[in-house]
């Protein structure tokens, strides 16, 4: 009898214990969620448009998206990097589609959320620059924001325009290794670009368009940690404008994206 009592005791003082640990963990994501946004008074962003997930990973990786542009450009100024005398216009609204006439910030934000929602099912922790398009965020801003995230990588959603209609396919935007400002995630962010364009055109059988290597990017400037944008097609061109819109085709970028991420981490 005593024996008994004291494996129920055991057993209630384990429960206590680990309501206790949930309860605490909870407490500790809280304050840390009320601290970065309060981190991020002096970028005088009024939304809430981080949105943090509530899972995590077995290996605790964070994922930060950047479904690109917003609903109204900002041409205010901004520098392109810490200390640079260069500036350029802080967020615009992008293209649109020529046959679809999506605007570029919608797309981008749709296959976003799809990504968020892949990432967590796999067990990611999940951070979004944005979830809707009344936002008013510079560049400059979201990678300022996505580094105090404390996140693994950064990923930047993006879509092409061109004059020549018939361009197609997808690339990915990086730093090159004389860029001064990204020294400390050029080689990672190089490795990370290339698999996530690998896996990306496996899925998709798009064209590849190939790594390139921009030192004038405001966002890959700012970022302190392994980032790659990807432009992951030409909204210019009729066909891809269409396709781009397909959920069919959006989940195939999205499940090349997720098995770039898993890759990466797997290989670094």
């Amino acid at each position: 009898m005593k024996k008994v009592i004291k494996t129920a005791f055991l057993l209630m003082m384990i429960m206590v214990n680990t309501a206790m640990c949930m309860g605490n963990t909870g407490e500790k994501a809280k304050q840390n969620i009320t601290s970065f946004f309060e981190n991020t008074d002096s970028l005088k962003v009024t939304n809430p448009l981080i949105s943090e997930s509530k899972r995590t990973n077995s290996q605790g990786e964070s994922i930060c998206i950047d479904p690109g542009h917003q609903r109204k450009g900002n041409n205010g100024k901004e520098e392109i990097a810490p200390g640079s005398s260069i500036t350029k216009p802080k967020v615009s609204s992008g293209t649109s589609g020529t046959a679809t006439k999506k605007d570029e910030y919608v797309l981008t934000l749709e296959i976003g959320l799809k990504l968020k929602e892949k990432l967590e099912s796999e067990g990611y922790n999940v951070i979004m620059t944005r979830e809707t398009h009344d936002v008013n965020i510079s560049n400059k801003e979201r990678s300022v924001m996505t580094n105090k995230a404390g996140c693994s990588l950064y990923i930047r959603l993006h879509a092409d325009g061109s004059e020549n209609r018939n361009a197609a396919g997808i690339s990915v935007l990086t730093s090159s290794s004389k860029n001064q400002y990204t020294q400390k995630v050029q080689a990672s962010s190089d490795r990370f670009s290339k698999i996530i364009l690998e896996e990306t055109l496996k899925t998709t059988g798009a064209k590849n368009r190939g790594v390139s290597y921009r030192d004038d990017l405001t966002g890959t400037n700012w970022s302190t940690i392994t980032n790659t944008l990807i432009e992951m097609g030409f909204m210019s061109n009729a066909e891809e404008d269409r396709k781009l819109s397909t959920p069919e085709y959006q989940n195939k970028i999205v499940n090349g994206i997720v098995n770039g991420i898993n890759r990466y981490l797997k290989e670094k």
